[in-house]
Parts: C-alpha cells; structure tokens; sequence
C-alpha cells in the first residue's frame, strides 16, 4: 500500500451498509468535510440522524451499481458477502477506491489509525494484519505526542511561510535543523515561551515576532 494522504473535503464519499462500521466511517468522513451518501435499506440512529440534519444522504434501499456514481471513495460495508463482493467489482470497474470491510485483500485502500494534533496526523497501518495492535500504537503515540507539537508546527508553518522564496532549499533546511532544537518541545510544554522566542530570533534575527496563535497550550504568556 502506498501511503498517502488524501483530501476529501466536499468530494463525494458513498458507504454501503447502515451499521456499526458504517457509523464509523461516515462519522470520520464527516470529520474530514466529506459529503457523505449511505445506501442501505436501514441504518442505526446515529446515521439517521445526521440524515435527519441534512449532513448525509440517506439512499433508504439496497445497493445498485448507479450508486456509486460520482464518488471518489467507496466503502462496502454491509454484513452479505456477495453485496461485498459486487460492490468491490463495481468498483473496481469503474476505476474507482474501494475498501471492503473486514476484507484486507479485496481492499484496494485502507484506511489507518491516526493520531492527531490539530493539523498534525500521525497514521499507523499494519496492512489490514491486526486493526487492533494498530489502535494500540495510535495511543502510545496520542501519550507520546502531546499539544505542544501541535503548537510547534503552527510556529514551524509560520516559519516556513516566512522564508518562502527569501531562501533557497538547502538554506531552508539548515534553518529548521537550527530551530528545531532538542530542547524546544519542552520549552512549548512547559509554557516557557520567552525561552522559545528567544531562540526564534538567534536564528531567524531579531525583527521576527511570534504571538503563539495557535493552540495556546503553554502554561505563561
């Protein structure tokens, strides 16, 4: 599998099936500001209700091959191994990503743990071998990777920005080796933010100011 991250903001995602593993792919696609259809004959509450709200379309039937049209993921997810199978063929057909619902191998995208830390998303994938080893990763590392990264990589976005076009590549990369010091996480997690703008002007020079917008996690102003 090849890693990527994808975005799905108001593109059209469709999951076929009402339960369990339908609510958690329908909420995660919400989350991620996809528009989302469910085509099944019943759904459970949590479906219904965002149906009810106008968040999902709710397609009250069994599963056609015209469902899928317009869709740039597909999700089969119902609990009848041959719908399984002829919505992964559909799929396929139409040159479309499916993700077959307990069934690794007729998967052609999968779909990780991830951990995340505002704009940071950390993804753990263990090739559809154990879902659950890859969700106990994922809480070692929502306990190894707490909001002061998230807050490190709004300063490092700003930095970024800052430099764009005023540095070549490789300067670039010098720069962020500089800034990114063993120390500075702790400087964030610990709300010594005199200390981590101190350090920004050593290396970007003195007229570079920083307002810690972002998560606003450390302890001081």
């Amino acid at each position: 599998m090849y890693p990527v991250f994808l975005d799905i903001s108001d593109r059209l995602c469709v999951v076929i099936g009402g339960g369990r593993v339908a609510v958690r792919k329908v909420i995660s696609l919400l989350e991620e500001g996809a528009r989302v259809r469910v085509v099944s004959p019943e759904v459970e509450p949590e479906i219904a209700g965002l149906a009810g709200e106008g968040r999902v379309e709710w397609m009250r039937k069994k599963f056609e091959d015209s469902d899928l049209a317009g869709a740039l993921l597909v999700f089969a997810a119902t609990d009848d191994r041959s719908v399984q199978d002829r919505i992964r063929q559909r799929a396929r057909e139409d040159g479309l990503p499916v993700n077959v619902a307990d069934d690794p191998e007729n998967c052609t995208f999968q779909v990780p743990a991830v951990s995340r830390r505002g704009d940071l998303a950390i993804a753990v994938s263990t090739g559809g071998g154990s879902p659950a080893l890859a969700a106990m990763i994922r809480q070692e590392l929502d306990n190894r990777y707490g909001p002061e990264y998230e807050e490190l990589l709004d300063i490092m976005a700003r930095v970024r920005e800052r430099l764009s076009g005023s540095a070549t590549q490789a300067e670039r990369k010098k720069i962020y080796k500089k800034i990114l010091h063993a120390d500075i996480v702790e400087w964030i997690r610990t709300g010594r933010r005199d200390r981590v703008r101190a350090h920004l002007a050593e290396v970007l020079g003195a007229d570079f100011r920083l307002d810690f917008r972002g998560t606003q996690k450390m302890i001081n102003s």
